[in-house]
């Protein structure tokens, strides 16, 4: 394992798991400083130096002393440190469906689960119209997947690591992934890498990716 020290400030959300995946699959040395969400930790005065909004994932390389907030950032920032899941030659293609989950795709799904999964009831305009999105974003992917291996093409990259936790929720978003082959036949490939599924029970306690 290469000796680059990573403390991954993380919390077991799609966002936090996009990290500790991509840490595991560069093998990337790395700590974890679990911020606890419930308790307010993200809030604290040391950790908001770092991720001034306040939101986890962050990270700080303590070898080169240099600290990232936002997913997105980290990844990219990960990718050109190791050489890995970020091919130069298809960068732009990578660029636009990392942005698609980072603009759309995760806070689409993370408001679906404000309104369908945490407060059901509330609101029936916002359940309605955060269910639809969340159909057509299964619906979305799934053609795009249809004509490409992963979704900047051949080659797994970083825009698969960050969308992946994401569908790993599927079961809260109601939408059924077996009803969409491609999204699923993507789905199930990731979730088999040893780096991914290493990465998604990052704190030891058994978490397991969900079956379709």
């Amino acid at each position: 394992m290469l000796k680059k020290v990573i403390e991954l400030f993380y919390a077991n959300t799609p966002n936090g798991r996009k990290i500790s995946i991509m840490l595991e699959e560069i093998k990337f040395d790395y700590k974890i400083t679990e911020i606890d969400l419930s308790k307010g930790d993200q809030f604290n005065s040391d950790f908001r130096k770092i991720s001034p909004l306040s939101k986890i994932p962050a990270i700080t390389d303590h070898k080169n002393k240099i600290s990232f907030f936002q997913s997105g950032a980290i990844l990219i920032y990960l990718a050109e440190l190791s050489g890995k899941f970020y091919d130069t030659n298809n960068r732009n293609i990578i660029n636009q469906w990392l942005m698609a989950q980072m603009g759309d795709i995760g806070p689409m799904l993370g408001q679906h689960h404000q309104f369908h999964h945490y407060n059901p009831g509330k609101s029936k305009f916002g359940e309605e119209r955060y269910f639809n999105i969340a159909k057509r974003i299964y619906k979305d992917l799934d053609e795009h997947l249809s004509n490409s291996d992963f979704l900047a093409g051949k080659n797994y990259s970083i825009a698969d690591i960050a969308t992946f936790p994401w569908i790993a929720r599927h079961s809260w978003h109601d939408v059924g992934l077996k009803k969409f082959k491609n999204l699923t036949r993507w789905y199930k490939k990731i979730s088999e890498r040893e780096a991914v599924i290493k990465g998604y029970d990052c704190l030891k306690k058994g978490e397991v990716i969900p079956k379709v």
